[in-house]
């Protein structure tokens, strides 16, 4: 793959409901992972609003074709996947069940992070997903380290790294897509460009709002646009990039999207921008358009069982947050430094930092 920045759709000649790009099982499936995400997102906005738990909570409303078409094709859990504070919906997708997602975001003991991560910091090693976190442009590093020993152990693994927009105007970012374009590190970088870095607009921020044509001549790292709102653009542009990867060519990809909800639960996202914006990017909703495309294989009676089995989990997944216990107060030295004799030593009063858990600030 040259570092050409000029993208061409590989589905624009498509025009017939009956030709499938993929097996009937995996659109739905792709359908499917899109709606329980979108469904999740919302009851946890609602008990958000129910003060069943506090402090950050960003929603992926509006960007799931992003996360679906990208993950989809992975190979999972052989490849690494690094995520921004903006990651319920990737554990969704790498094996964390509702249920231990939504305890997280309520702090319990039975969350993927034991409730010590919340909802920036989700979690799952078995799969390599190697979870969220909260410093914008902290984890590139991360990301590409994680590259790095997998050339270094030959082991063929690639490791995904996703980004908002305003990310890349960190130095973390430039630092490592340098290091990864002389290094040939088997490493795929995600900006999901809904064009907003918290309230304040991409060509406010960016020289040059093309995000895609930051790279390529930089860093000798191929720069791809992409409709991200199109899970199958995304998920053709994934494959190629993930295939490029892991021959040694590191890939930026500018996941074209927009977030329907604010940047954060405490952003009514009212003033930066206005309704019809908001209006004209719900009509290009994922979801929609995907089902849209195939009404012979989403048919309403199909949709509809559909949404009642979503409605079902997600539920359930309320109810396990809530019914669980919170983190026992000895586990507060748990999962802080890694295991070695004496640390931190029979003469440390682990209640001593303890704290009601039961109580929110």
């Amino acid at each position: 793959m040259s570092s050409s920045t000029k993208v061409v759709s590989k589905r624009s000649s498509r025009s017939s409901v009956k030709e499938l790009p993929l097996p009937e099982e995996k659109l739905k499936e792709m359908y499917r992972q899109m709606l329980l995400i979108r469904r999740f997102e919302e009851k946890t906005g609602q008990q958000y609003q129910l003060k069943k738990f506090s402090g950050f909570c960003h929603l992926y409303i509006g960007q799931e074709a992003v996360a679906v078409g990208t993950i989809a094709a992975l190979q999972v859990p052989k490849d690494y996947v690094f995520t921004t504070y903006r990651d319920h919906a990737h554990a969704l997708l790498l094996g964390v069940p509702a249920r231990e997602v939504m305890a997280e975001l309520f702090m319990k003991g039975t969350g993927c992070s034991k409730g010590k991560g919340g909802s920036m910091h989700m979690y799952n090693g078995k799969m390599r997903y190697m979870g969220g976190n909260g410093i914008i442009g902290g984890h590139i590093p991360l990301a590409i380290g994680a590259a790095f020993a997998s050339k270094y152990r030959n082991e063929g693994a690639i490791s995904v790294c996703y980004m908002g927009d305003a990310t890349i105007n960190q130095g973390t970012f430039h630092e490592s897509l340098n290091m990864a374009g002389i290094w040939k590190l088997p490493t795929v970088f995600i900006v999901e460009n809904n064009f907003y870095g918290m309230g304040t607009a991409i060509s406010r921020t960016s020289a040059q709002p093309d995000l895609y044509k930051r790279t390529g001549d930089a860093y000798q790292i191929p720069g791809i646009r992409v409709n991200g709102m199109d899970v199958l653009e995304v998920y053709e542009a994934m494959k190629d990039a993930a295939e490029s990867a892991r021959a040694g060519q590191p890939v930026f990809l500018e996941m074209v999207t927009y977030r329907y909800r604010g940047h954060s639960m405490s952003d009514p996202a009212t003033t930066y921008r206005n309704k019809d914006e908001v209006h004209e990017w719900q009509n290009k909703d994922p979801m929609a358009s995907l089902a849209q495309q195939f009404p012979d294989i989403f048919t309403e009676s199909w949709l509809s069982d559909l949404e009642a089995e979503v409605k079902a989990e997600v539920e359930d997944a309320v109810n396990f947050a809530d019914e669980s216990e919170y983190p026992d107060q000895a586990d507060v030295w748990t999962h802080v430094y890694a295991d070695y004799p004496g640390y931190p030593g029979p003469e440390v009063n682990p209640n001593k930092y303890a704290f009601p858990y039961n109580e929110f600030p």
